[in-house]
């Protein structure tokens, strides 16, 4: 059981690294893997490189940090704003409307994003303010904007999914391609949850509506924030050229070589990006001096995250060099529990391996075992891996580490702490249900 108890002590070093000492993540993940390679015992070195060495080829790493890129920009140039505009105008004069659109922004976003720190810094900065003249608690509005912000690892395109397809363990089961509508559908469960308990909160707190002040026309909002939607077609367009549907028309276009060549990872955020680059020229630096700041903001983040991500897959690595994946099949195994009963017990794991890392990392870590362990308990493969991505979702209202948490509390004035109850009680246990039903084929996908 050598490669569970480095699983183990890879999760209490990181914990205590980052949660404790208060040390970046990515710093956490770097002891992490130290740990875990010392495992190896005698051969340390010989383990710890194999993991390094997977780790420096994955496409992956730069696909995620392309992702985080692509949602500065968006940001930036004002695109989610003019998509929030466009959703306040159908939604403002309900209720609750800005709860509403908070919940269904996070999904749009987490959609074209799949950064759960970016979702909550994004959609929440412009709809907490919202909330807080309807009426929402600052808890209740830092909570609501955690608890969405994992929806893009539930929604696709979803850099989550691509590393969960792309390893070994997963690929010979499931590809990208067949399991998108799949993770569509499992997305959808968890936000018409999402939109189910908004409705709840809304009738318990007795919720107004948005000051109509707030309120501009459809038409108007439509007309000046219309070519945000474009964003889209970075999307749409990867997709259907890598699709299964029209496979046999890009062959013929292109030809086999070039078709094949075409990754949908690296596509969809480069895609994206230069879109809205151009959808948001006009709010772009005009000098260098400029340009050098607006880059400013965001490298800081590249040191933390392309730590984090390069040794997650180095630790995940080597945690399947020490046996990890049989060892853990194995355990559960021997529980001869039914699927429904397996599949809490990995969504518990995940859940516990996502509260201190995002879930892009959670996933590379451990994606690969939870995917095997419920393909053992009998669980088909597409509803196992949307289950998995379904558990990582809870990235942005796990705490206490959930970096989301504490730019909604930042962004309502709201001690994070007192959102803790509530984000786990609404939110992490209800989706690791949801999760659960979905791996059993009671939610259909």
């Amino acid at each position: 059981m050598l490669g569970i108890w480095a699983l183990v002590a890879y999760i209490v070093v990181i914990i205590a690294w980052n949660g404790l000492l208060k040390r970046n993540i990515g710093e956490a993940m770097i002891i992490g893997f130290v740990a875990v390679a010392a495992f190896g015992g005698g051969s340390i070195l010989e383990v710890g490189w194999a993991g390094i060495k997977a780790a420096a080829t994955e496409e992956i790493v730069f696909a995620a940090l392309t992702f985080v890129f692509m949602g500065f920009v968006l940001s930036k140039t004002g695109v989610v704003d003019q998509l929030i505009a466009m959703l306040n105008s159908l939604l403002g004069k309900r209720r609750g409307g800005a709860g509403y659109v908070s919940t269904i922004a996070a999904a749009m976003f987490g959609a074209v994003s799949g950064s759960g720190s970016g979702n909550a810094a994004a959609v929440g900065s412009v709809t907490i303010p919202w909330m807080a003249k309807s009426n929402f608690s600052p808890k209740l509005s830092a909570t609501v904007v955690a608890g969405n912000a994992g929806l893009g690892i539930a929604i696709p395109p979803s850099s989550s999914l691509f590393i969960l397809t792309g390893s070994a363990a997963v690929a010979s089961y499931v590809t990208a391609d067949q399991l998108f509508l799949a993770l569509f559908a499992g997305g959808a469960w968890t936000l018409l949850y999402r939109l189910v308990l908004m409705f709840y909160f809304v009738r318990r707190d007795k919720i107004g509506a948005v000051d109509p002040s707030m309120i501009e026309p459809f038409g108007r909002t439509f007309a000046a924030g219309w070519s945000s939607l474009l964003v889209f077609v970075g999307i749409i367009v990867p997709v259907l050229l890598t699709s299964d549907l029209t496979s046999d028309a890009v062959i013929s276009w292109i030809g086999e070589a070039p078709a094949d060549a075409i990754s949908i990872i690296t596509w969809i955020p480069v895609l994206v990006t230069i879109i809205g680059l151009i959808l948001g020229r006009r709010a772009l630096p005009r000098r260098g001096t400029d340009w050098w700041k607006l880059l400013g903001e965001v490298g800081p983040r590249y040191a933390v995250i392309g730590a984090t991500l390069f040794f997650a897959f180095a630790a995940a690595a080597t945690l399947t060099e020490l046996g990890l994946a049989e060892q853990l099949a194995k355990l559960l195994g021997e529980l001869d529990a039914p699927a429904f009963i397996v599949s809490m017990v990995v969504g518990l794991l995940v859940v516990g391996v996502a509260a201190p890392l995002t879930g892009t990392a959670t996933i590379a870590a451990i994606g690969p075992v939870a995917f095997t362990t419920l393909m053992s308990a009998g669980v088909s493969p597409i509803p196992a891996a949307v289950a998995i991505l379904i558990f990582a979702s809870t990235e942005g209202a796990s705490p206490p580490g959930a970096a989301p948490i504490y730019i909604a509390s930042g962004i309502s004035g709201v001690n994070p702490a007192r959102t803790f109850v509530p984000l786990v009680v609404w939110y992490v246990l209800p989706i690791l249900v949801i999760g659960s039903l979905v791996a059993i084929g009671a939610l259909p996908v």
